[in-house]
């Protein structure tokens, strides 16, 4: 015992055995003490200090949290952890009465090598743990420690409810309590005349600070500030940051806002406002300027960030680069001059990779990316006035697109698509793209190894043959386009390679192309970028004709 508390005096020693002794120590009381305000801080007082922990010695991953300890003492260390996890459960299932095990997780020991022990939980008790722990880490999520803590915050699941709809002096008033993990805090949400307010005030600061930690879990930031001179803080949310909360948070106002009309204490108007924003749901996405979405003309969809800001535009340049995207391949920029706009504006190609991205793209460019597409939809739902009519369904389209290159394959390929009222059975043995120089061009060639005939016997041809479509930059804007020119002897000859080449592009693309027939007899297939496009769905495909368009697009 003499020897033991020596060595407790030396902090590496403190760090790994006292701390989780002390821990289990706080954690036995609260299991004892009758006060569950006690036993809440108790919960959220352990979960800072293992998140701490976890921050200096461990990992965070999509379904593990884990937790090394080593050097002398380290397996006893180990054990006292395992303890206090082993409390913790206890208290959890106390929080959580009837549903005791909808947070309880569990944990194992493992011992590595040398002196170094590992606690683990993993899948289901991981997330469960995440959850445990978003509420517990100041911030929800811990960033003041270490980027590893973002996975918390995905795994929360926050429940919202409310109570005490009232009327009030100038509109109404509603109890609003957020709750995860055992924790909840009971918000003022308020109806005014002009806008909605959600406000939680206390003189403990650190209640506040986790009221704030609540918000963020339901997609809303939230700041502590104090209030004037007195020894009080408070956070505060308004109309448009509930708006860009998650969906059942928004449904629990909208409950607020539609009781308040039927009873006539808010004015219509303005109630059918926020209901429409809370519906929609906006997204106010820090770090991202406001897109304007729109339709052209021509119906083209355009997506550009305009500002009179050299560092504002030079700073989403930034942020699009980071996300994966290339100048003059997916977007471009022009700069302001003399007080005038500049622009950074998206090009179809952009959005497509940017969906593209979202899905298959590395892990820190693909959250980008996915917040990103998340801010156009939002900025497409507000151009169609609050709902997803022609602007929204043109992202749609275009992100759908994205989100499916690369994803099919070529061999086997088997469709019938109908040419000149006859239809046609495409059967794909396999393919390629390939990049050739031809006077100073790079030019793509997708090269098609298929049998493309007549059904039911109708002039029955199922020769194999390589049908080749060359894609190339044209003109000063360097549009991508494919010029055939169908072969044979004969007018009927070429009529039917015009046939059975229209069968195959429609086929693979789902877009049929443009045939024009010359009075000198030649007939012609044309194809264009939204061709190209198509042919990106497959795996043989994909990577050149992404590596081509970068190529010649700068």
């Amino acid at each position: 015992m003499y020897r033991l508390a020596s060595d407790c005096t030396r902090d590496e020693v403190v760090k790994k055995f006292v701390e989780p002794a002390l821990e289990l120590v706080m954690l036995d009381r609260a299991l004892n003490d009758n006060d569950e305000s006690n036993r809440e801080r108790a919960r959220l007082l352990f979960g800072e200090m293992y998140a701490t922990a976890i921050a200096g010695d461990g990992t965070v991953g999509p379904d593990i949290v884990k937790l090394t300890v080593g050097g002398e003492l380290g397996g006893g260390a180990a054990l006292l952890r395992l303890a206090t996890l082993h409390v913790l459960n206890q208290l959890l299932a106390e929080a959580q009465k009837p549903e005791p095990d909808e947070l309880k997780f569990y944990a194992r020991i493992y011992v590595d090598e040398g002196r170094y022990y590992r606690i683990d939980a993993y899948s289901e008790n991981a997330a469960r743990f995440m959850r445990f722990l978003a509420v517990s880490v100041p911030s929800a999520g811990g960033e003041y420690l270490s980027e590893k803590f973002d996975r918390f915050v995905d795994a929360a699941k926050v429940e919202v409810r409310v109570g005490n709809i009232r009327q009030i002096k100038g509109g109404a008033a509603a109890d609003l309590i957020i709750s995860e993990a055992g924790v909840a805090v009971k918000y003022n949400l308020y109806l005014r005349e002009d806008y909605i307010l959600l406000r939680f005030e206390s003189a403990d600061r650190s209640r506040v600070e986790l009221a704030a930690s609540l918000l963020k879990l339901a997609g809303i930031s939230a700041e502590v500030e104090k209030v004037g001179g007195r020894d009080k803080w408070r956070v505060e949310i308004t109309t448009d940051k509930l708006a860009a909360g998650h969906k059942e948070l928004r449904d629990t106002i909208r409950k607020v806002v539609e009781e308040a009309l039927k009873k006539n204490w808010v004015d219509k108007k303005k109630a059918e406002r926020w209901l429409k924003k809370l519906e929609v749901g906006l997204t106010l996405m820090e770090g991202w300027p406001k897109y304007k979405v729109a339709l052209s003309n021509s119906g083209a969809l355009e997506v550009v960030f305009r500002s009179t800001n050299l560092d504002s535009i030079e700073r989403e340049v930034q942020q699009l680069e980071n996300m994966g995207l290339k100048e003059d391949v997916h977007f471009t920029v022009e700069m302001p001059k003399k007080g005038r706009e500049g622009h950074v504006r998206i090009l179809k190609m952009g959005l497509a990779y940017a969906a593209w991205l979202s899905v298959n793209g590395p892990e820190e460019q693909r959250e980008l990316a996915e917040t990103f597409i998340k801010l156009i939809f939002s900025r497409a739902e507000g151009a169609d006035g609050g709902k997803c009519g022609k602007v929204c369904m043109k992202v749609r389209e275009i992100v759908e697109e994205g989100k499916v290159w690369g994803s099919q394959t070529l061999k086997d390929f088997e469709k019938e698509v109908e040419v000149n009222g006859k239809t046609y059975v495409v059967y794909v043995k396999g393919g390629e793209a390939v990049k050739e120089q031809q006077n100073g061009k790079i030019l793509l060639r997708i090269k098609i190894k298929a049998e493309v005939y007549v059904k039911d016997g109708q002039n029955e041809d199922r020769v194999e043959r390589e049908y080749i479509i060359t894609f190339s930059r044209r003109g000063r804007k360097g549009t991508v386009a494919s010029q055939i020119t169908a072969s044979g002897a004969t007018l009927e000859a070429r009529e039917a390679d015009a046939e059975r080449y229209s069968a195959l592009i429609e086929a693979l693309t789902e877009r049929k192309p443009n045939v024009y027939r010359r009075k000198n007899g030649k007939i012609i297939i044309d194809c264009y970028g939204g061709h190209l496009e198509g042919f990106m769905r497959y795996e043989e495909l994909f990577k050149t004709i992404m590596e081509w368009l970068e190529e010649t697009g700068r």
